[in-house]
């Protein structure tokens, strides 16, 4: 009888089982099979063990994309513990208040170098492992064969993933066994991923987004070709070339990117079966765009949240019927839009979009007032739901049209304005690459309307051209009260538009 998976752990082990000398993981130069990954993340997991670990200890991965990185999180599952994986471009004080939080065993990192990370984590933490001394030395005298003695149920934590939101300190994204692996399978099964695919990843493994490239690609037997960051855009065709690269998960950056920097035409892309998106809606320039360089590829639209991994995807074959819509809700997951009374609302009727699903989390750490907010009752007895934040729209069919973050929504004059309504309009504008729409403090306003462009060629976009075009084609409650024309917009790690350091100037101005 096939072994039932209840870890996610369990989809390294029964990979590596399957196909030991099958290469899992391509990391710069080097390439790593699954026998090698399992073993090493035994040694590793065993050593945990060895320094105190307990079940439901939790252990923090300060790493950016590498291998070390990888065995790190399979070796905490293995050890029964609660892995968080947190972003090396974390300030110091962001990173001490993480391990404060999570109440962290073990600390994994290679940024010690950084003097001040070093004073404010020893404080508190003396379980610190660095790639540079102890990491390697672990992985090569831990039992390598046998992993420590599985203890979890599906229903325990596996991980907790730290996310920013839009103000104020980090909230830990609780996470089951069951959410995250109710999230490959789901996700799996409209991408169609398989043992055959290779998936390129360029988005930090401190993203969810990035981080379940992993997971998904390591639980068919897959090969991640895995790179420290977003690339130049040369650099990432070479890569799908070279490796014969079939899935390419992307955000919008790396499409302006290409757009703006590479000749693809010198490259052989014919590999890529599937391009996926999400973070930020794509723009019809942008599906375009991927045709256009990837014309086999199917293309597919997400929209997700960590606190319930993928929401929605659209079948790449509404692409063109649907292109401004982020899809239909995932296998396994419900979705309705309410108002502020809580009442569901009819197709086309702006609301929260509330989610209910196996892969809704279990919470936020050590925020039980914001978990309240979040996880709400359900419509059958003793369950909860999941209430995103977030204002969007559903069709006829069930198509679900993002309209923005509830905190990002402009009140101008008194009129809730979504950027994102400017946004999709601007973006069609010939010279523009990219666009942000802001709402400033204005003591007559409420929220002045602020647009930030990047051009695609100095000298060619002017303030003129865009307000024009805007007195052309919006009502004038969404004309903006000032423009701002730059070479490029500021990026999260995560390689989205930094709205945060936008709404700091917007401040300054």
């Amino acid at each position: 009888m096939p072994k039932i998976i209840t870890q996610l752990q369990d989809f390294l082990i029964q990979s590596a089982l399957a196909d030991p000398d099958k290469i899992a993981l391509i990391a710069g130069k080097k390439s790593f099979t699954y026998r090698e990954i399992h073993e090493s993340s035994n040694a590793l997991a065993n050593c945990f063990l060895e320094m105190g670990v307990k079940r439901g200890d939790r252990i923090v991965v300060h790493l950016g994309n590498c291998v070390e990185a990888v065995i790190a999180f399979w070796a905490v599952l293995k050890a029964n513990a609660v892995v968080s994986w947190i972003s090396p471009d974390l300030k110091a004080d962001k990173i001490a208040y993480i391990l404060q939080d999570s109440g962290a065993k073990i600390f994994i990192t290679d940024h010690l170098k950084n003097t001040e990370i070093n004073y404010k984590v020893f404080n508190f933490l003396k379980n610190i492992i660095t790639v540079a001394d102890d990491f390697h030395i672990y992985i090569s005298t831990g039992d390598r064969q046998q992993p420590p003695v599985c203890e979890n149920l599906t229903i325990d934590l596996a991980s907790i993933l730290y996310t920013s939101g839009s103000t104020g300190e980090p909230k830990g994204v609780m996470l089951t066994h069951s959410n995250m692996l109710s999230a490959a399978y789901s996700v799996n099964a409209y991408l169609e991923n398989k043992k055959t695919d290779i998936i390129a990843c360029v988005l930090p493994l401190s993203f969810d987004y990035g981080l379940y490239q992993m997971i998904m690609i390591f639980s068919v037997g897959g090969t991640l070709v895995l790179e420290k960051d977003l690339l130049w855009p040369t650099q990432l065709l070479k890569i799908i070339e070279r490796e014969k690269v079939t899935a390419l998960p992307i955000v919008p950056t790396v499409i302006s990117l290409l757009q703006e920097h590479s000749n693809y035409t010198h490259f052989d892309l014919s590999s890529i079966r599937y391009v996926s998106n999400t973070g930020a809606a794509l723009s019809v320039k942008h599906i375009d765009y991927i045709k256009y360089i990837f014309p086999a590829a199917k293309i597919y639209s997400m929209y997700g949240l960590t606190e319930c991994k993928r929401c929605t995807y659209l079948p790449p074959r509404d692409i063109d019927r649907k292109p401004y819509s982020v899809g239909i809700a995932i296998p396994n997951t419900e979705m309705w839009i309410v108002n502020e009374e809580d009442d569901k609302l009819a197709p086309h009727q702006v609301g929260q979009l509330v989610i209910r699903g196996a892969t809704v989390m279990k919470g936020y750490w050590n925020k039980p007032l914001e978990t309240a907010q979040k996880l709400r009752p359900g419509p059958l007895p003793f369950e909860q739901v999941l209430y995103t934040g977030d204002y969007c729209s559903l069709d006829e069919e069930g198509y679900l049209y993002f309209h923005g973050r509830m905190d990002e929504v402009i009140k101008n004059r008194g009129i809730k304005i979504s950027p994102k309504e400017i946004e999709d309009t601007l973006i069609t504008l010939p010279g523009i690459k990219e666009v942000a729409v802001i709402g400033a403090q204005d003591e007559e306003m409420g929220d002045a309307i602020h647009i930030y462009v990047a051009h695609e060629t100095p000298g060619v976009v002017t303030v003129d051209y865009i307000m024009d075009f805007c007195k052309k084609r919006l009502e004038h409650t969404k004309w903006p009260q000032r423009i701002f024309i730059l070479a490029g917009l500021p990026k999260t790690a995560n390689g989205k538009i930094n709205k945060r350091a936008l709404k700091a100037t917007c401040e300054i101005a």
